[in-house]
């Protein structure tokens, strides 16, 4: 009788505890707002709107996702959104590397410490390219070029001082040891304009990403020397060689990053975390990257935040060489 009773206690105990570590969980309980710091049509918009699409037809969080774009001031904008909703789980954005560019360059008060990391989503590497008939025929030909006169060679970037494709060409000149401040960068509005200017003669280097690169690629009015990749990406880009096979050990790349508000208990994290993992494995989030020559390569929450803090370093590294590292004060 004794020990029925124990043991009926004890599955009692055993029971309970499960229920108290189902409780622990977490899952949302309203709309969640999937914020995007761009206007429609970019490539962090269309990452969001993908994550919406993907999220809706599956019926995978059990409540409505609202796509809500609040462009302005390279992130900013978005940024100081989702800051003064701290502690509240149901907001996402999906940034890029301004939101560590531009701090380092004194352009924003925030920075990746001012949020909780989720997911490195995805990462668009950059091809550096010239014209089809530049005389540049290989990236050691560009970089022999730089190194006897920096300013003999003008690149084109878009679409900020400092931002991914900026930092791109600064890693380049880096690495062959050319001076970053005697270098001649052209910033454009957007990577049609810096095309433009590159097919008109008005600058000699195309530094942006594969989707970007892809169609004037495959019309033949440009030539991309090297990917910043740490494996040749496939398709139209299959002969194009990796700047670490051409002896420059640098990869250079765009984030698509998805980040909370501060404050998150473990177990809201971890719930974004499992969501964003389930979503970057199914078929139609593997299509559709393919489609603009990204690879399927998410970072989980510690693999991200790992991963943002070497970042971190490097760009501020860049930043300084290019004479644009202007943090704000403590």
């Amino acid at each position: 009788m004794r020990s029925g009773l124990i043991a009926v206690c004890v599955s009692l105990v055993f029971a309970g505890s499960l229920a108290a570590h189902a409780q622990s969980g977490w899952k949302p309980e309203r709309n969640v707002e999937v914020i995007v710091g761009s206007s429609a049509g970019t490539g962090t918009d269309r990452v969001a709107r993908l994550m919406e699409q993907i999220w809706r037809e599956q019926k995978a969080l059990g409540v409505p996702v609202i796509v809500v774009n609040r462009p302005g001031g390279g992130g900013a904008v978005s940024w100081a959104y989702l800051s003064q909703r701290a502690g509240d789980p149901h907001h996402l954005l999906i940034t890029s590397y301004n939101i560590v560019a531009n701090y380092i360059n004194g352009t924003s008060k925030l920075t990746y410490t001012d949020f909780t990391l989720i997911s490195l989503l995805a990462s668009e590497y950059i091809a550096y390219s010239v014209r089809a008939d530049s005389p540049y025929k290989s990236i050691s030909d560009l970089t022999k070029a730089l190194k006897a006169d920096p300013g003999s060679v003008v690149a084109g970037v878009s679409s900020s001082a400092g931002g991914a494709n900026h930092i791109a060409i600064g890693r380049l000149a880096k690495a062959a040891g050319v001076d970053l401040r005697k270098m001649k960068v052209v910033v454009f509005s957007g990577s049609g304009q810096a095309i433009s200017g590159l097919l008109g003669g008005h600058v000699d280097l195309f530094v942006n990403s594969l989707s970007a690169t892809a169609s004037p690629f495959q019309n033949m009015q440009l030539r991309p020397l090297a990917v910043a990749a740490p494996k040749r990406a496939p398709g139209i880009y299959a002969t194009v060689p990796t700047l670490i096979e051409a002896g420059i050990p640098i990869v250079a790349e765009n984030w698509r990053l998805a980040i909370a508000p501060k404050g998150l208990s473990n177990a809201q994290a971890d719930y974004w975390d499992v969501s964003l993992k389930k979503l970057t494995a199914s078929d139609e989030w593997e299509k559709e990257l393919a489609k603009h020559y990204i690879p399927n390569e998410p970072l989980d929450r510690k693999q991200t935040n790992a991963h943002i803090e070497k970042e971190f370093k490097e760009i501020k590294s860049i930043l300084t060489d290019l004479g644009l590292a202007r943090m704000p004060a403590p």
